[in-house]
This record gives C-alpha cells, sequence and structure tokens, in this order.
C-alpha cells in the first residue's frame, strides 16, 4: 500500500523488463515470463546486431527521453537517455517500465464483441463492418449528433488531429478527451487572460528562478523526471520552493516553506497576497500600465481580504500568509507552478486566472525564472488539446465560428459547403457539443433539445480513461443505456468493465505509442518526434488505421485523406499529417513544425542545453522541440512566451491581441516601449494582415497581394504574411495587454466562491457559488441549487479531495497491467489522520466505507497519515475492477484483468462542474467514513 515499500529495485525492475523482453514470441499468444534475472555482461553490452531505437516515454507530459534496444523485431532492453534535454537521464518507476507494458500478459489481443453477455472473439473485417454499419445507420436515422467520440491524451498529435476531423467529418462536435478532466479549465482561464491557454516557461528555466509558488500541485509524486529541475534550482540558485496546499505532499517535504490551506479557498488565498504585496508596494507598476488591462478592479477585490479574513477562509494564519507573501514577492524572478489541484474546481477558471494575474502584478511575466509553469498530465495532453480533440473548438483553437470552419475546410481541401453539409444545420456545426464529464447525460434524454433533437445512441472510446470522471454512477447509467458502445484500448478499458450491459460492445486492441510514429507535445509547448520500437503486438492495430477503415464504411475516406500525400489516396504516414498540422495550425505557430526539423531535434537531442533549451553547434539558434510559437521553418520555437526581451526571430512576443483594439474606451494595445527587440512598431499593434504589414513597411508584389488578400496570419495557408512580418519584427499576432479582467466571463475578475459542498454554511452564505446554467455543453448545470438544496455538513464531515501515486498514472488502465507497478501500490486506500480514524473506531489497515453525498460509498483500506489534517481524507484516482463494494472480475475478458483492482474514487465525488468548461470539481468535496 505504500509508495516506500518497494519489493522490487529499480536497477532489477530494468533487468527483469530486459530479460523479459527478450524471451518468447511477439506474436501468438504465448505468455512472456521473467525466468531469471540478466547477468552482468547481458547489461552491460548489446545483443549482437540489434539495434537502438530514440523514442519518448508514453507516460506525463515531462516528455523524457528512452533508448530501446531491438533484436530481431523484440525489445529487448530499455535505457534511459542520459543526454536527454528535459528528462537529464532521467526515469520514474512508470517510465522504466514502458519496456514492461508493451508486453504484458494482460494487454488486448484480438477484436472482441460482447454478445448476450459474453465475450466473443471476431474478426476486424467482422468489426469493421459492424460497427460502421451501425454508426451509418444511427447517424442517418438520428442524426449525426447522435454518436460522441471520445479521444485520447495517449494519442500522437497526428492522431488526435485525425480524430478530431473524423468527428467533423461524421458532423458533429461531440468529441472530447482526457483534457476536459484535467486542464480545459487552465486552457480558458490562462488564454482568456493572455492568449494562449499554455505553459509560458521551460522546466529547465525553473532553474533560473529565485523562488516557486506551488499550489495545485504535487511534481514529486505526479513529474518525478521533472521535479530534478526544482531540486537543481535550489542547488544552483538558492531557490526557495513554496507550497500551499491542503496535504503535506512530496513536494512539501523538499519546500523551504508549507502552507496548510482549506481545499477550495486558492483565490482567496491569492487575493490575501495581493492585498499584502499592494500594500508593501512590491507591485510592478510600469508593467502593469504598459502591460494589463483592468488590473484596477482586482485591487479594489483585494482590498477586502486583509490577513484575518484570509484567515478566516483558508485556514491559513495571519503569520503564514505574510510570510509566504514577503518571501515569494521579494525574490524575484519567481515562478508559480499549479496542475488540477487547481483546476478541478467549479472555480476552476477562477484559480487559472488570478494565477496569472499575480504573475503580472509582480512583473514575472515573460522573464527568465519567472512565468506561470502549469504542469500538464498525460504524455500529449497539451498535444491533443492543441489538436481541436475538444468539443469546444477546431484545431489550433480556432473555435468553431464560420471563419474557422472555412479555414479548415480549406487546410482540409474539401469544399465547405460539403462540410456544412454533414452537420444537421448550421446552428449544430458552431455549437459546443457534450463533453467527457458529462455526456452522460446525453445519453439519459434529458437534454435532446440541446443536441439536435436526439439523445446520444453511440459512444467510441478510443484509449479514453472514462473512469477519471466524477459521478460514475451517471456514467455507469450513460454506459448500460448507450445503444452501441465501442472502446479501443491496447489494455482493457474500465469502461467495458463498468457497465452490465450484455451486447452490443465491442473492444478492439489498439498499438500502443511504441508501435508507431508520430510528434508529441511535452507540458512545456516542446514538440518531440516519438519513433515506432517495434511493430504492433499480437493483432493489434493502430488508432489511425482504425479511423481510415471505418471512414471507408461511412463513406468519407476520400474526402478524409485528401489533403494527405497526393491527395489520391497514397501518402506516408505520419510525416504527411505533420505536414498537414504545420500547414493549418497558424493561430498557435505550428508553422515551422515540419518532420524533417522535429527528426532532426530527436537525432541531435544532446546538442540542446537543459536549462534554456538552446541549441548548441549545427543547431544553434533553434529551441529544443522547437516550442510553440515556431512561426515557420526558419524560426527558433519560443521557450518563454510573452518574452519582449528577445526579438520575434528568436522567440520574442508580447501579449497576444485577441480581444479588438479597445474596451470601454481603454486601449487593449500595449503601451509605447513594450514591444519585443527589434521591432519595427516600438508599441503595440494589431495581428499581420496585408494592410497592417503595408502600413509598417513591408512591400508586396501583385501576386503576393492577391493571395494574402482577406487573410490574417492564422490564416494565410501560403505563410507569406508570418515571413513579411517576422522581417519587420512583428509578432504575428499582434502585441496587446493581458486581461486582468474578462468581460466575457461570468466573474469578470476571479472571485472566491465556496465549492459546490461546502464543509461551512456560513461561507456559503458569505461566498456562494454561481447561478444555475442552461445549455452548458448541451446540457443543464445546477450550481446555486445544488449548493443550498441541503446542508450536507452533519451528515458528512469530512472534506474528501483525490490525487495521484507515483507508481500510477490517470484512470490506471496502463499502470495496473503491469505486474512490478502493481506490486507496489496494490490496492486503493484513504489517507485518513489517526485522530479522525481512531475516533471512528478505525484502526490503521482496516477497512472502511467511504460515503459519498450522492448516496454512493466505496469499500477501501484506511492509511493512518499525519499528511492530511483531523477535517480531510485522501484518495488516489488510479484503481477500477470494483464497483460499491461489487467486484466486477467476471466482467474482464479471460486473460484481460490488469494486476491491481479496486474502487474508484469517483465513485463518492459528487456533483460539481467548473462553470466555463466542465471540468468536475474532484479537489474538494464532502464524505463520511465507517468502519466496514
Amino acid at each position: 500500500m505504500s509508495e516506500l515499500n518497494a519489493k522490487v529495485g529499480r536497477r532489477s525492475f530494468l533487468k527483469m523488463a530486459a530479460i523479459a523482453g527478450a524471451f518468447g514470441a511477439t506474436s501468438g499468444f504465448a505468455s512472456e515470463k521473467v525466468t531469471r534475472a540478466a547477468t552482468e555482461e547481458e547489461v552491460k553490452n548489446p545483443y549482437p546486431g540489434s539495434k537502438m531505437v530514440k523514442t519518448i516515454c508514453n507516460v506525463c507530459s515531462v516528455g523524457c527521453g528512452v533508448l530501446a534496444e531491438v533484436h530481431n523485431g523484440v525489445w529487448v532492453r530499455q535505457e534511459v537517455a542520459q543526454d536527454h534535454p528535459l528528462s537529464l537521464g532521467g526515469h520514474c518507476c512508470k517510465g522504466a517500465g514502458m519496456i514492461d507494458m508493451i508486453r504484458s500478459d494482460v494487454r488486448l489481443k484480438y477484436p472482441m464483441e460482447k454478445v448476450g453477455g459474453q465475450w466473443k472473439r471476431i474478426s476486424w473485417e467482422d468489426a469493421y463492418t459492424k460497427i460502421g454499419a451501425q454508426l451509418k445507420a444511427l447517424r442517418e436515422k438520428h442524426g449525426p449528433d447522435a454518436a460522441m467520440f471520445l479521444g485520447s491524451a495517449k494519442m500522437s498529435n497526428e492522431q488526435a488531429y485525425y480524430l478530431r476531423k473524423f468527428a467533423a467529418f461524421y458532423g458533429t462536435n461531440n468529441i472530447d478527451h482526457q483534457a476536459r478532466l484535467c486542464h480545459s479549465s487552465t486552457v480558458t482561464g490562462v488564454a482568456n487572460t493572455f492568449g494562449y491557454g499554455a505553459m509560458t516557461n521551460q522546466l529547465g528555466d525553473i532553474q533560473n528562478s529565485k523562488a516557486v509558488l506551488i499550489m495545485g500541485a504535487n511534481p514529486a509524486v505526479a513529474h518525478p523526471v521533472g521535479f530534478q529541475h526544482f531540486l537543481k534550482a535550489k542547488e544552483r540558485s538558492n531557490t526557495k520552493l513554496i507550497v500551499v496546499e491542503p496535504r503535506f505532499t512530496k513536494t512539501a517535504a523538499k519546500a523551504d516553506m508549507y502552507v496548510r490551506l482549506r481545499s477550495g479557498t486558492d483565490i482567496a488565498f491569492i487575493y490575501g497576497m495581493i492585498h499584502l504585496i499592494l500594500k508593501n508596494g512590491w507591485e510592478d507598476k510600469k508593467y502593469l500600465q504598459e502591460r494589463v488591462f483592468g488590473y484596477e478592479d482586482v485591487f479594489k477585490e483585494a482590498e477586502k481580504w486583509t490577513p484575518d479574513v484570509v484567515s478566516k477562509v483558508t485556514g491559513v494564519s495571519e503569520t503564514e500568509l505574510i510570510q509566504v507573501t514577503k518571501l515569494f514577492a521579494t525574490s524575484k524572478p519567481g515562478c508559480l507552478v499549479w496542475t488540477m489541484g487547481w483546476t478541478q474546481h467549479s472555480i476552476g477558471t477562477g484559480n487559472t486566472r488570478v494565477g496569472p494575474i499575480l504573475q503580472m502584478i509582480l512583473g514575472n511575466m515573460g522573464v527568465e525564472g519567472g512565468g506561470c509553469n502549469i504542469l500538464r498530465g498525460h504524455d500529449n495532453v497539451q498535444g491533443a488539446s492543441d489538436m481541436g480533440c475538444s468539443s469546444e473548438t477546431l484545431p489550433g483553437y480556432y473555435g468553431l465560428g464560420e471563419p474557422a470552419w472555412k479555414h479548415f475546410s480549406n487546410v482540409w481541401k474539401t469544399d465547405y459547403e460539403w462540410i456544412k453539409g454533414r452537420f444537421k444545420n448550421s446552428e449544430m456545426m458552431t455549437k459546443n457539443g457534450f463533453t467527457l464529464a458529462r455526456w452522460s447525460e446525453g445519453v439519459m434524454k434529458n437534454d435532446a433539445i440541446y443536441n439536435g433533437g436526439t439523445d446520444l445512441k453511440a459512444l467510441v472510446v478510443m484509449g479514453c480513461g472514462i473512469t477519471s470522471t466524477a459521478q460514475l454512477q451517471e456514467v455507469k447509467k450513460g454506459l448500460d443505456n448507450v445503444e452501441l458502445l465501442v472502446i479501443t484500448d491496447p489494455f482493457m478499458n474500465d469502461a467495458a468493465i463498468l457497465t452490465d450491459r450484455k451486447d452490443n460492445l465491442f473492444i478492439l486492441p489498439v498499438a500502443t505509442q511504441f508501435e508507431t510514429s508520430g510528434s508529441v507535445t511535452a507540458t512545456g509547448r516542446n514538440v518531440q518526434w516519438r519513433s515506432k520500437v517495434v511493430e504492433p503486438q499480437f493483432e493489434c492495430k493502430t488508432d489511425h488505421d482504425i479511423m481510415f477503415e471505418l471512414a471507408k464504411r461511412l463513406g468519407f475516406y476520400d474526402e478524409y485523406t485528401k489533403a494527405l500525400g497526393d491527395g489520391k489516396g497514397k501518402f506516408e504516414w505520419p510525416e504527411d499529417a505533420t505536414r498537414e498540422i504545420a500547414r493549418g495550425i497558424r493561430s498557435i505557430g505550428m508553422g515551422g513544425h515540419t518532420p524533417e526539423r522535429l527528426k532532426k531535434h530527436q537525432e541531435n537531442w544532446h546538442m540542446f542545453e537543459e536549462v534554456s533549451v538552446a541549441g548548441m553547434g549545427p543547431m544553434k539558434g533553434e529551441y529544443y522541440g522547437l516550442p510553440w510559437p515556431c512561426w515557420n521553418e526558419t524560426h527558433s520555437g519560443s521557450p518563454i512566451l510573452y518574452n519582449v526581451n528577445k526579438p520575434v526571430s528568436d522567440g520574442g512576443m508580447g501579449f497576444r491581441l485577441n480581444w479588438g483594439v479597445e474596451k470601454d474606451g481603454v486601449s487593449l494595445l500595449a503601451g509605447e516601449g513594450s514591444a519585443p527587440k527589434g521591432s519595427a512598431i516600438a508599441k503595440g499593434h494589431g495581428a499581420l494582415t496585408l494592410d497592417m504589414l503595408e502600413k509598417a513597411g513591408a512591400t508586396f508584389s501583385e501576386e503576393e497581394k492577391a493571395i494574402v488578400a482577406g487573410k490574417n496570419f492564422a490564416t494565410d495557408l501560403s505563410g507569406i504574411l508570418v515571413k513579411k512580418g517576422l522581417a519587420l519584427g512583428l509578432c504575428p499576432y499582434g502585441n496587446g495587454k493581458a486581461r486582468a479582467k474578462a468581460w466575457n466571463f461570468p466573474d469578470q475578475i476571479p472571485l472566491h466562491r465556496e465549492p459546490i459542498h461546502s464543509p461551512s454554511a456560513e461561507m456559503i452564505k458569505a461566498y456562494p457559488t454561481y447561478p444555475d446554467k442552461k445549455d452548458h455543453f448541451r446540457v443543464d448545470t445546477k450550481y446555486i441549487s445544488a449548493q443550498t438544496k441541503k446542508d450536507y455538513t452533519k451528515e458528512f464531515p469530512l472534506i474528501m479531495t483525490t490525487g495521484r501515486l507515483v507508481t500510477h498514472s490517470g484512470a490506471g488502465a496502463e499502470t495496473r497491467a503491469s505486474k512490478y507497478l502493481s506490486a507496489l501500490n496494490p490496492e486503493m486506500f484513504i489517507d485518513i489522520h489517526p485522530n479522525t480514524a481512531l475516533n471512528l473506531g478505525i484502526r490503521n489497515g482496516e477497512m472502511v466505507w467511504v460515503y459519498g453525498v450522492e448516496g454512493t460509498r466505496i469499500h477501501v483500506k484506511a492509511k493512518f497519515s499525519y499528511t492530511v489534517d483531523e477535517k480531510t481524507i485522501f484518495m488516489p484516482f488510479h484503481y477500477m475492477g470494483k464497483f460499491q463494494g461489487k467486484d466486477l472480475s467476471a466482467n474482464y475478458p479471460a486473460g484481460t484483468k490488469p494486476y491491481a483492482t479496486g474502487e474508484s474514487a469517483n465513485t463518492v465525488v459528487g456533483y460539481g462542474y467548473d462553470i466555463m468548461t466542465q471540468i468536475p470539481e474532484t479537489k474538494t468535496g464532502l464524505c463520511r467514513v465507517e468502519k466496514a
């Protein structure tokens, strides 16, 4: 149960994994077993005739380098990449197990269909024919919005892009993936503040920080290899680590200062910091005046948050608040770090806006050692988000408006009217679809009025851990009642285990990302090439091959592949898809991401420096992974966003001008002297257009004018506007002010609002949540009516929060299929304070029931821990295989049950969703614990 009770050492782990890979055939269904320890000779020396393949780990967003030794088509040994600029020769226990993962005994090996409650092996042709026929029939009978497609943060960029394209060609915006559950509120909150919703600096740049404020994050566990950069910062720069968290985490154990606050009160805490910053004159007045809009409203709100008020709301003492504020505000530059501890709240977008506002007040944005280092979760959740694998946008965050569809019709080389005709009507074409968080509402016929008059009939799940969302009992209802359920995964997806359905459930075995090639985007926007290590094992197919085959059955394959290769079905995958992405996604600057450049970076990753990720030798003038925006094929990439101390050609830029040039008579253009170094315009300016560039001094031929007429930097597929702008030192998206005040949000400035299930009726009265919201991603969403429905505090006196373990990832389907990782954390548990447990008559290690506010319960082991206070319990969210005390082992097909199973924490996580993005409120809620 403890993460410290490892029975398998790291060196032995790698040895056993290597030997496991060397034994047995790669085809058939023979079980590969660890039969002996490797000899020293086998560990040290390569196999005769083997080759070494450079690739990228597929666990978290750090993007660690992996060296895979392949012998006769078998992955026989795994080594760490000592010279990789992001991972610095590191592997965590999950990354070290990649070789074991692809050869796991419990991998899916062939397609299956559930018929009459029994699993039946079928051929791929049967699977394609049956699934294609049903998707086609449902579309014809009920319309294209009868289907929902769930993609994956485990897909490559190319695969995620083509899944979004698949949904568009089917005719629906009902598409989503794991980003909805982890950082959708980050993307929306940060993009509506700065212009782009992504991590602003690099992991290595943390080594330039003088202070790091970590809130809502536990990188020592969630990003253990990336945490090296934090530790190096302490060694190199005497950087002060400050952790403000409800739990005393492993990250907190390395901090110079730790403060415990009540879960869900982060905005109140930050406002307390702002109050003290203003009181002491620590704000950067010049920065604010030149580069930020609406900060005066924030200052007015901060006046209310005196230390005594903050203490009453958050539980943090006045002294601690003062100490944290002084240390962070006076130690410059300072960076802010957050993950899901900030995002998974009903006020998640408020959290992700108040943090950037704090950093702008201190002048910490756009500088080395500063910024908002927003650590993403899965290995390609940043990339899948960029590829538009979401229900509210097309690739590149272009949105769903008519101009966006017309742009991508050009990119896809298809007729706009044809694409438009694939949708029920224009309204549905431009309307947000269902989300991963609440798609089940669409199945239950509650919201057909918002979904083109139909409820959801088909659900296609491609590598998505569906049990990661809240209200799992509602997810189960959706799975039980949808007419067609299709799941593609390398391992048995928990969606197929949770449901009681007897028929029309298909499981398709998919290649892992080590059995295909493509690009992936790390947390710092670095795009890396991940090479295929071995061919797909067993009968597994790649995600893109499955999409291509289904497109043929649905009748749009020719249109679907027009932009690839010669446009007639002859193309090179994934390279031609990479080129299509570079050609089309101009908004965030992916025009420079050619497969040739990305492969060159992989080949020469030893030529990049670890702190700045700047290239050396032949790679000088480029940054590792060409972090976007990388405007064209000669651009360096942009390691630090919004840095005006560099020329645009070297990654410099101001804030994005994305909301017009003025608001209420106040200019939204950046002030005088705040332009990137060498800019032809020394102050704010609009996005690149023909007219704007001619006024700035650029010259165009008549042919060029004809090509770019009516275009801007984001829709000009020729790249002419970007090229002309870069020559003048102008950032393609303009140079505007960031927004402390976002007038398109319910709260124009961030406000503290109590969680939906708050532990304090007094605080609910003082800081109520939002009004209920109609048609929120096609469902009605309750806020104030749910919060005030009843007083839950007497029946459910404990606060619950959820989080990660270092041994598992996401919903756990992959990591629980590893015998080694499962041995380290084999069962579900809760952390509970000894005083709390003993007062309830519970001993350490005893089984307990945890009850949620909606009448659900889970049966788990109690583990005494001082990491939580007496009012809080902690639950990891990686488990499944049991549901409200019932063992679901019988639902697994033979040979597919993972090595570790248990209750899902999300069974007892109650109602609560972010006001802007519907991210579930899993980081704070109420519960009751009883001895079993």
